[in-house]
């Protein structure tokens, strides 16, 4: 009952005039950089980070959230339509979505999208806030150990973001915890990697950091490929949405139920994105689904398993990150630091302030309102939305330039801010150039000094008997959990090796 009063309360705090002006925005916003290709949520919610400083936390993680919550789902409309998806999670739709347009279904194919991204969000959010609490009581039982392994077992998802290359995501991760040691150190207060350089000695502001990678390294990429060509959408597509019916819908009840129970327990596991949980939940489909044999040649369950997954996702990813302090995702990572920038670290510590447990249930109650508005607004909006895409590709990248310069110099009214910004701009360029992932180095720049902290604080506490680690029970089954999660895609690669046939001439 407490939580339903929590929650309530939070509503009328998403009602109020400052946190409904900052949804409806971070709605529009995510549903115009979904259909981009090249631009993506994360970089929405990146680009709009730096306009949060001024802001009070609550409107600030409410624009943040309502953008990841609708780059989840505006991206269907140009998949289902126009075969461009706007975010690699969008891919699967487009298998069956357009093959429906192509059979002049495309308003049907819409309307299975809007349904399916409802309820997984309606479905994930209502699980969110079930599992929030239990989930903050049993994180006020962890101490200093059990933070340091539930960071470390943050830092394993790189597993999950490694992409091709596991050695890249690991160096990666590497690089992002040592410019997380830039600056002076808390505890002995001696200078890291300063060079004496005074900007330098409070070390680096994550916006400028996350713009940089994201935003700015994003646009220099684009450029250096000679900013592709997006193919305009043909004027004679019919755009509009009908609603399957009832019986239509309890035809494939076992996608619906079997969909969003894995968006939401993926969204839960950290690095398990919405494009991981979309490509798997219509994998899963396409193995047990009833008509798994025609997914691919335009059926229903091949837009509404993978628009599930992705959606269902959100909520996913926001248990642990409020609970735990714990990022799942890119997007997720943004958010953090958007908590950080406001001196609040989340955890379970949100759930026993009365202050902070407002702004928690806000946010939550904010997810509910928020998948109900990106849906009407996709319903109402749908043809102008879909306008973006006719938007030259030199001005959106001079926009978005300008957008990452101002954000980096806005916080501190400082050119040296801009500098660092190009610098990562570069170093962004240079990860793209050479498939390096860009989310774990987020993730060891956010989470290094809370993992330096809890770590120094056992040294302490336990006379620097590291093995306290593993004798504790949680943080022991932590360890192990990480262990093996590092260790997997390790061995499955050496397994997956074959041995090169030799050639007759020497030549292996």
């Amino acid at each position: 009952m407490d939580v339903l009063n929590s929650l309530g309360s939070g509503l009328l705090h998403v009602f109020s005039l400052g946190d409904f002006s900052m949804l409806l925005l971070g709605l529009l916003i995510g549903m115009a950089v979904s259909i981009m290709p090249g631009l993506g949520l994360v970089m929405g919610v990146v680009l709009a980070l730096p306009f949060t400083y001024r802001m009070p936390i609550e409107p600030a993680i409410i624009l943040l959230t309502a953008i990841y919550v609708s780059g989840t789902y505006a991206g269907c409309f140009t998949a289902i339509l126009y075969r461009i998806p706007g975010e690699p999670m969008d891919v699967p739709l487009l298998w069956d979505g357009y093959s429906m347009t192509q059979r002049g279904e495309a308003a049907k194919a819409l309307g299975w999208a809007l349904v399916a991204a409802l309820t997984g969000g309606l479905i994930s959010s209502a699980v969110m806030v079930a599992l929030a609490v239990p989930f903050s009581n049993a994180a006020l039982k962890f101490g200093p150990p059990e933070y340091f392994a539930a960071v470390f077992f943050g830092f394993t998802s790189i597993a999950a973001l490694a992409g091709k290359s596991f050695v890249n995501a690991f160096i990666s991760l590497l690089i992002g915890l040592w410019i997380a040691t830039i600056g002076v150190d808390q505890t002995y207060s001696a200078q890291r990697f300063t060079f004496g350089m005074p900007v330098l000695m409070g070390g680096l502001p994550y916006v400028v950091i996350l713009v940089g990678m994201y935003g700015l390294g994003e646009l220099i990429s684009r450029v250096g490929r000679g900013l592709p060509k997006i193919e305009k959408p043909p004027d004679d597509v019919a755009v509009g949405t009908s609603f399957p019916s009832l019986r239509e819908m309890w035809s494939i009840r076992s996608t619906f139920i079997r969909s969003s129970i894995l968006g939401t327990i993926l969204g839960i596991v950290p690095g398990a994105g919405a494009t991981i949980t979309s490509f798997i939940s219509y994998g899963i489909e396409k193995q047990y689904g009833k008509r798994r044999d025609q997914l691919g040649k335009g059926v229903p369950e091949g837009i509404v398993a993978p628009q599930i997954g992705s959606t269902a996702s959100v909520a996913g990813h926001m248990i642990p990150l409020l609970t735990l302090g714990l990022p799942g995702s890119g997007a997720t990572a943004v958010i953090l630091g958007a908590f950080l920038l406001h001196g609040v670290q989340p955890g379970p510590l949100l759930f026993t302030q009365p202050d902070s447990k407002i702004v928690v249930y806000s946010i939550l109650a904010s997810l509910f309102v928020g998948v109900i508005g990106m849906c009407v607004m996709g319903f109402v909006w749908i043809k102008v939305v879909v306008k973006v895409l006719k938007i030259p590709q030199p001005l959106l990248v001079a926009i978005v330039m300008v957008f990452c310069i101002v954000g980096a110099y806005a916080d501190r009214n400082s050119m040296n801010d801009v500098w660092i910004i190009v610098v990562f701009g570069v170093l962004g360029f240079l990860f793209e150039r050479f498939r390096f992932p860009i989310a774990p180095m987020v993730l060891g720049v956010i989470l290094g000094p809370l993992a330096e902290s809890s770590f120094i604080q056992t040294m302490v506490s336990y006379n620097n008997d590291w093995t306290i680690f593993l004798r504790h029970p949680i943080s022991g089954t932590l360890i192990g959990l990480s262990i093996v999660a590092l260790a997997y895609p390790l061995v499955r690669e050496i397994l997956g090796r074959k041995p090169k046939p030799i050639l007759l001439g020497g030549e292996s």
